[in-house]
């Protein structure tokens, strides 16, 4: 097979003589592939080089163009051996480290980061700990992209999983997305990724507790019964604002805002939406809604690398848990449509919050917000207020837990898909490239 793929990689699908082949011309192959064809002066090159010692030997059938090297497809090499200059930096630990020598003719694919992607902590890793973080890159199995879906678990080489994440216009393993250019080989696939993948291997409480930055958050959520949900299976997205969001609050007014339990609920599941979405499956400039678990909108934009919710800077972002994704906000995040009903919570919130006015409504009261408990039974906790019957909003609220799927609001902004669809759908919407100005980001 990569005998056949050798020569028929030699072998277009048509007639091109010199003359007119235009410079920088691509052509596809018997193989599949495609070879650039040009012009340098008055002799042609493939792929870039200069490589042909006679041409346009006109023959019966077609014609012949003599060429001083042999022309290799990707079906016809080892997947190991196509990486690229830019990613030299794995190609090199990879062998330094013995594992390439485990490579066989079976089927592999190859999660291969960029050098950008190896920063000076991991090149200060130790070679016993590169070495399982590099088979944590490693498949043995071959997936190409249109076989990816939304939701997939893959084993590694080093045993753990990695969850597939796909988006309107990205493709993710974890919190690395992909670049244009997935490579296929005679034992396997080639994908490029934007960073160095670290299994997630805590949940999104864990890692809440043990960053002394959340302290005053977490200890919110404490106080009305939430941290269940931050410890619960499935795929969630929570924002969380550090201490330094609550320095202008004492601690009597901290106390006042735990007093009002379900109003607190309200405010702090506004946080926390379904569904797994990381900075680098949000396209670039363009504000994407989506619906929060407490049932309001949450803005989401990518701006010059920084993700902006409802226009609060994140100040970090893709914080990867085993159940879902934690993003770091400057601020706590109130919705816009949520009215309070005490001026004593619109005074401490206004004193928080400056990038949108609280409605005061008085004698508003807040409704139900059903807690999932994920397991068989599929169980519900539900926090409730005795009173007048819900209106049109708490109806909605009911609503965003069954997972109502999104649509377009608005000119220019898009909700985020639910990532039902596969990779390569995903892929064809990423941003073609000039020739030489290197792969665009996502």
């Amino acid at each position: 097979m990569a005998l056949k793929a050798l020569l028929n990689y030699h072998v277009l699908d048509s007639v091109q003589c010199s003359e007119a082949i235009m410079y920088g011309s691509t052509y596809t192959t018997l193989e599949g592939s495609n070879i650039e064809i040009g012009c340098d002066g008055d002799s042609l090159t493939v792929n870039g080089q200069k490589m042909v010692n006679r041409k346009d030997i006109v023959t019966s059938n077609g014609v012949i163009h003599l060429i001083n090297q042999v022309l290799i497809p990707d079906a016809a090499m080892q997947i190991f051996d196509l990486t690229s200059s830019k990613q030299s930096i794995f190609h090199d630990f990879v062998e330094e480290t013995g594992i390439s020598a485990a490579f066989t003719d079976e089927h592999y694919t190859l999660l291969v980061p960029i050098n950008d992607a190896f920063t000076e902590e991991i090149m200060g890793f130790d070679q016993r700990y590169l070495k399982q973080v590099l088979r944590n890159h490693i498949l043995r199995v071959k997936v190409v992209l249109n076989e990816l879906y939304n939701g997939q678990r893959l084993e590694t080489m080093g045993g753990n999983f990695l969850r597939v994440f796909i988006y309107r216009t990205a493709v993710c393993i974890e919190n690395s997305c992909m670049t244009r250019g997935s490579r296929e080989g005679r034992n396997g696939v080639l994908h490029t990724i934007r960073k160095v993948i670290f299994p997630a291997e805590k949940s999104m409480l864990q890692i809440l507790r043990e960053d002394p930055r959340f302290s005053i958050f977490l200890s919110l959520a404490e106080s009305v019964g939430l941290t269940e949900v931050f410890t619960e299976g499935g795929d969630w997205t929570l924002f969380v604002p550090t201490n330094d969001a609550f320095e202008s609050l004492t601690e009597s007014e901290l106390e006042e805002l735990r007093r009002d339990k379900n109003a607190l609920r309200h405010i702090l599941l506004y946080h926390l939406l379904k569904g797994v979405y990381i900075g680098g499956g949000i396209e670039n400039g363009v504000t994407n809604v989506l619906k929060s678990f407490q049932g309001s909108r949450v803005m989401i934009k990518l701006l010059n690398n920084t993700m902006l919710v409802n226009n609060v800077k994140s100040k970090e972002s893709d914080l990867m848990a085993n159940n879902g994704v934690i993003h770091v906000v400057s601020s706590l995040l109130f919705p816009k449509d949520l009215p309070v009903g005490s001026d004593y919570l619109q005074r401490i919130l206004t004193k928080i919050i400056k990038t949108i006015e609280i409605k005061f409504t008085p004698g508003y009261t807040y409704r139900e917000i059903k807690l999932p408990i994920i397991s068989s039974s599929s169980t519900f906790t539900t926090f409730r207020i005795e009173g007048e019957p819900l209106r049109e909003h708490e109806r909605e609220i009911t609503r965003v837990i069954q997972g109502e799927s999104s649509r377009r609001t608005g000119h220019g902004n898009r909700r985020i898909p639910d990532g039902s669809r596969r990779a390569r759908h995903a892929m064809k919407r990423l941003p073609r490239r000039r020739k030489d100005t290197g792969l665009k980001k996502i």
